[in-house]
């Protein structure tokens, strides 16, 4: 449903979107976003998070996720040398479970999940990040994520890549790594961007996000970085202060499907992109990031053209390495909002430099 217009200014006022407060629809989500970037200027006596530790050892073995290390349930880990993949130890879904009960009311339904939950390391060294890591490492994680894409997609209709950086994103470890969950069912937002993607194509004749692609191409004012191949935008609807949406130029539905050559390219635009993050406060940037393409399993069989491959990076940092934008209240209770406008976090983001706070003094 659109916002009301009740109580619309008086006819005259100009409009400013870095001043004013407005609301912004998600067409991915089919939901709104609350804008107030007047609220940009509140002072802030709330929580301070702690800056992320400079001098994390290289190498620990007691570190479980290091080459050689023992993990929980006993398994050493190999000396790796590049990237490695491993089961969970503690997954949250199991290949092998029982169906539920069968349940006697409507608001009662219960229904089977399984799955497969693996782990993997980007490089040996702990003390590493990916913008730190050279463009030839990044190509080899973008490798095995697509080897897993393939791998765990021929049995599960979802596979879902993603990276949580940082203890403020709730990281337990800073050895660099991230999580592969692949499932037996479509998990809610990935349902959510099927049905919406879908409709845009059947209503525009153009996959969405191919279309808004081209679109912030031409607009310029969201971009942060971009190349040959690819894009990489603070998106018109973003709800965490310095959000991003990474996008290829060419439809592609799934991370399987890119090209060598656009596999190179987003080694490159993910390197520049996260050293920008770095810089922004001069830290370890917290995240959480994740793949979302067409489902497989099944779903490899059918029309999956509605879907366009892209990556949403969501990091929590607002004003400084110590104060973080928090999802409360009116967040969890009505609707998503945000202070900075998308075009002041771009054009803030596009400003910084492409080379590494810590590699400056080089």
């Amino acid at each position: 449903m659109e916002p009301s217009l009740a109580g619309a200014a008086e006819a005259g006022d100009s409009f400013r979107a870095s001043e004013h407060q407005h609301v912004r629809y998600n067409p991915l989500r089919d939901d709104w976003v609350l804008v107030s970037a007047h609220r940009v200027k509140r002072p802030w006596q709330g929580q301070l998070e702690k800056p992320p530790p400079e001098d994390v050892p290289r190498w620990d073995p007691k570190n479980p996720l290091c080459p050689g290390a023992t993990r929980a349930n006993g398994e050493v880990n190999p000396k790796y040398e590049g990237t490695f993949v491993f089961p969970n130890d503690f997954p949250a879904l199991q290949p092998d479970a029982p169906e539920p009960d069968d349940n006697d009311h409507p608001l009662f339904r219960a229904a089977s999940a399984r799955g497969v939950c693996k782990v993997m390391c980007f490089h040996p060294w702990s003390d590493l990040t990916l913008p730190l890591m050279s463009l030839p490492e990044i190509r080899a994680v973008i490798d095995a994520w697509a080897e897993l894409a393939t791998e765990l997609g021929a049995s599960y209709p979802w596979v879902q890549i993603f990276e949580n950086k940082g203890a403020t994103m709730g990281c337990s470890n800073p050895h660099p790594h991230c999580q592969v969950w692949a499932s037996s069912f479509l998990p809610n937002e990935a349902s959510l961007e099927d049905r919406s993607q879908r409709q845009h194509l059947s209503q525009h004749g153009v996959p969405m996000l191919l279309e808004y692609a081209e679109q912030e191409a031409l607009r310029k004012e969201r971009l942060v970085v971009e190349n040959a191949d690819w894009l990489v935008m603070v998106p018109y609807w973003a709800t965490w202060p310095y959000e991003t949406l990474l996008l290829p130029r060419r439809h592609v539905c799934r991370l399987q499907d890119l090209s060598d050559s656009e596999r190179d390219s987003l080694a490159s635009i993910m390197q520049r992109l996260l050293i920008k993050y770095d810089n922004l406060f001069e830290v370890s940037f917290p995240y959480s990031m994740g793949w979302h393409g067409a489902p497989t399993g099944s779903y490899l069989a059918e029309d999956c053209r509605h879907w366009h491959l892209h990556a949403h990076y969501y990091p929590p940092l607002l004003r400084s390495a110590t104060v973080r934008k928090f999802m409360v209240g009116y967040e969890m209770l009505a609707q998503a909002q945000r202070d900075l406008t998308p075009e002041q976090a771009a054009e803030r983001l596009r400003s910084l430099p492409e080379v590494h706070y810590k590699k400056r003094a080089e």
